[in-house]
């Protein structure tokens, strides 16, 4: 039920894009809002992005206007298009509800390098 898995990440130079997709239960997804929280290196975890049961999406204003959130209600899946990535968009992604409700999943490892 309470399972979260997250893919999609890997290594992207400067300017490029990734997509990544969150899978959760039918009951998670019935119930709550989402969200991508971000962990890089070095640093605390922070919510990067969320979305509402009816589609309404949040950003933080390091990644508002270049990542877009969305969510699929009949696949159970959350999505993370993200454009024009940056090196300090490097990190470890993990979708949850909001509030952070579940054990987190094992992430996935974004890295933009040249």
């Amino acid at each position: 039920q309470g399972q979260l898995v997250e893919s999609g990440g890997g290594l992207v130079q400067p300017g490029g894009s990734l997509r990544l997709s969150c899978s959760a239960s039918e009951k998670v997804f019935r119930t709550y809002s989402m969200g991508w929280y971000r962990q890089a290196p070095g640093k605390q975890r922070e919510l990067v992005a969320h979305v509402n049961r009816v589609g309404a999406a949040y950003y933080a204003n390091s990644v508002e206007g270049r990542f877009t959130i969305s969510r699929d209600n009949t696949k159970n899946t959350v999505y993370l298009q993200m454009n024009n990535l940056t090196p300090e968009d490097t990190g470890d992604y993990y979708c949850n509800t909001i509030p952070q409700y579940l054990p987190w999943g094992q992430g996935t490892q974004v890295a933009v390098s040249s």
